[in-house]
């Protein structure tokens, strides 16, 4: 009688998890924060740990749109320009006389409105999104800069229930925190639940093989590259209500941080990989870095240098596992 074929072993849970992007990126975590403790002894105390949340939960909510546009296959270098022109529209159009609300709308609408410029070049003029949004960069930048003549501008009569938003805590958590916490766990779930995010992992694995089955491609990567810019404007209203202030010069260098972030938690620049807890602990990574950095009197031109060196090393390894994959 013949033997049926064996099948093939199951993978054991524990070995499944070990091999998972996000377990490597939490047990470094955890590691820097023992070496920290040690080496330093503010790094555990409740004011650095909050400073280091409150650094990435704004920033995260960018981290987020970046993280799905990767995924469908894009990149947006105008990320910090972008949240730069909403916080300055916001505060420019209260100075006006314009409610605070209804000038934080208004600001995010136009980020949200970038976005759409951009997807319109990538999918119906076809340009890619390395050129439309490095021009985007620069456009947004000098309408902050014509706005406020490169001054920034002081909000100081912004009502206390709007700077609630950026300043307020409810019991001993900020809200920023908790923002931060909802658009994770929201986009966390769409990305994994519904069919509309499903699709846009198929359109940044193969374009070509998804449009043949039905998928409207040009749409998804035009709803990414909005979605994108939208949650821009979202930190860039945060921002300003943290502050009391809008600043034309803000977010230079973030586009770097949120690229960082996202790859360096498993999104391919590729395409069609990534997830958006990954990249948060990308981003709790580089602000735990940050933070030992400074705590150890590390000068400011070295942490950028290991910034971009961290970038680099998550980006060649992506590259070797895409590699591996085929």
């Amino acid at each position: 009688m013949a033997t049926p074929a064996a099948a093939a072993p199951a993978v054991h849970p524990l070995m499944k998890l070990l091999r998972m992007r996000e377990t490597g990126l939490i047990l470094i975590i955890v590691a820097m924060f023992v070496v920290m403790s040690f080496a330093s002894p503010y790094f555990l105390t409740w004011v650095n740990i909050r400073a280091m949340v409150m650094a990435f939960a704004v920033e995260g909510i960018v981290v987020v749109g970046m993280t799905i546009l990767l995924i469908s296959g894009g990149i947006d270098l105008s990320v910090g320009s972008v949240t730069a022109l909403a916080m300055v529209v916001a505060g420019w159009l209260f100075l006006q006389g314009v409610d605070p609300w209804v000038a934080s709308a208004m600001a995010i609408g136009l980020a949200t409105a970038c976005g759409a410029f951009m997807g319109f070049f990538v999918t119906r003029v076809g340009l890619h999104h390395f050129i439309v949004s490095l021009a985007v960069m620069v456009i947004a930048r000098g309408i902050c800069l014509l706005f406020t003549g490169g001054r920034p501008l002081g909000l100081y009569s912004l009502p206390p229930e709007f700077k609630f938003i950026g300043q307020g805590t409810i019991g001993p958590i900020p809200l920023v925190i908790i923002i931060f916490v909802a658009v994770v766990l929201l986009f966390d779930f769409m990305l994994r639940r519904t069919v509309m995010f499903r699709k846009v992992f198929y359109t940044g694995s193969n374009e070509k093989a998804a449009a043949y089955s039905g998928i409207r491609t040009k749409r998804v990567v035009f709803l990414t590259t909005t979605l994108c810019s939208a949650l821009c404007g979202v930190a860039g209203v945060i921002y300003m209500a943290r502050f009391g202030s809008a600043q034309p010069t803000f977010g230079l260098g973030m586009e770097l941080n949120v690229i960082a972030a996202a790859v360096i938690g498993g999104a391919s620049l590729k395409g069609g990989s990534g997830t958006i807890f990954g990249a948060i602990l990308g981003a709790v990574l580089l602000s735990v870095v940050s933070s030992s950095l400074a705590l150890l009197d590390v000068s400011v031109y070295w942490q950028d240098i290991i910034r971009g060196t961290i970038l680099l090393t998550a980006v060649t390894i992506d590259h070797y596992l895409g590699k591996s994959r085929k």
